[in-house]
């Protein structure tokens, strides 16, 4: 094989691993938008957890607890004496929340999440008592019902307590079933909008591109930064296929800008690929400051009639550690950054600080958000 045909297999090669590296960039339309109108909406009920092994709620404290159960009872026909007294340790007031995802038909199952909104130490072993879950608009949307599944652990005894997990809180799979249907149709209009997930031009341009190369010219405008208007087919039996073969177009998104997340309580920093740095020189060195009180007892002499005095001798030492002058080099890739600001040697929360200085001083090349 001679050195032509040798440079020609490694072009090959690298045009070949070129396209695997755009293709495994690329995504589909329905990972980074949505259908606009097409979501989940939210319902809420409150509820009862009945049968639980004396970890419910205290009654004295919480008397919603107790009027939940006396309406209960009352619309099963109990009917209770008045100024009758419950003690019910083995009953726990929760909220219950769910929810309803686009398209759901009545009888179809929905999971949903038990929470105690009283001082119960632990829903495990409970069971939810038929609740209605409403929406934003007070109708009721679903009915849930079935035995709460805690993952976690407990237990207390002589002054001691252990706890594995959270238990005040559980899931009950396939516990709520739709009673009624939101009303959504894509019949309506000869139009719809894809929403992106987040807000870009030059994305928003390239998914309308896509969706003109594969169904034709003229079938998809940008309407702005999110929105992407699509022509849907004349025949309402049609749209269903289309609407699947447009979500599954694959799509290379515009590269994130260059962004930082500094989470200033716990001291995490999380950088995207895109941030850069600039050649830079930086110091930075560790300044503590130390106060010791030592009480000291000052005893008069024998017979001297004097009265003992107590003084408070205060030592105040300040240490700086010495840091040397660290040079960082520019940082074309993520990489190179990581290994420059390694070189600093700070830790995570002095690295915040060598941020916001680099940020100031041009040297990061990247915006900084602070949550």
């Amino acid at each position: 094989m001679n050195t032509v045909h040798k440079f020609l297999i490694g072009m090959m090669w690298l045009f070949a691993a070129l396209l695997v590296a755009d293709a495994a960039r690329a995504e589909r339309i329905k990972e980074i938008a949505t259908i606009a109108g097409v979501r989940n909406n939210q319902i809420v009920g409150y509820g009862i957890v009945v049968g639980l092994d004396g970890t419910g709620d205290q009654t004295t404290q919480t008397p919603f607890t107790v009027q939940g159960m006396i309406n209960m009872l009352s619309n099963l026909g109990v009917n209770l004496p008045p100024g009758q007294s419950l003690q019910l340790k083995n009953v726990a007031a929760v909220m219950v929340t769910a929810e309803l995802p686009p398209f759901a038909r009545v009888g179809q199952p929905l999971d949903v999440t038990v929470s105690s909104i009283g001082n119960a130490k632990s829903l495990r072993g409970g069971t939810l008592v038929m609740t209605p879950l409403k929406g934003a608009d007070g109708n009721v949307y679903a009915m849930a019902q079935g035995n709460v599944v805690v993952v976690g652990a407990g237990a207390a005894g002589a002054g001691a307590k252990t706890t594995v997990n959270h238990l005040a809180a559980g899931r009950i799979v396939n516990g709520a079933t739709v009673e009624r249907e939101v009303p959504l149709s894509l019949a309506q209009g000869d139009s719809i909008q894809f929403e992106l997930k987040r807000s870009d031009f030059g994305t928003a341009q390239r998914v309308a591109e896509a969706i003109d190369q594969a169904m034709g010219p003229g079938t998809a405008t940008a309407i702005d930064g999110r929105q992407v208007q699509v022509r849907l087919p004349a025949q309402p039996e049609a749209r269903v296929a289309f609407l699947g073969r447009v979500e599954n177009l694959e799509v290379t998104p515009v590269q994130m800008p260059a962004k930082v997340i500094v989470n200033a309580r716990t001291g995490s920093v999380v950088m995207n690929r895109a941030v850069t740095i600039e050649e830079c020189a930086v110091a930075h060195g560790n300044l503590s400051v130390s106060i010791a009180a030592e009480n000291t007892a000052s005893q008069p002499g024998p017979l001297s009639a004097g009265q003992t005095v107590v003084t408070t001798n205060a030592n105040i030492d300040i240490k700086q550690e010495e840091r040397q002058l660290v040079q960082l080099k520019a940082g074309a890739n993520l990489a190179d950054v990581v290994k420059a600001l390694n070189a600093v040697g700070a830790n995570p929360q002095d690295l915040i600080a060598i941020l916001q200085a680099m940020k100031q001083s041009g040297s990061l090349r990247a915006e900084l958000e602070i949550i």
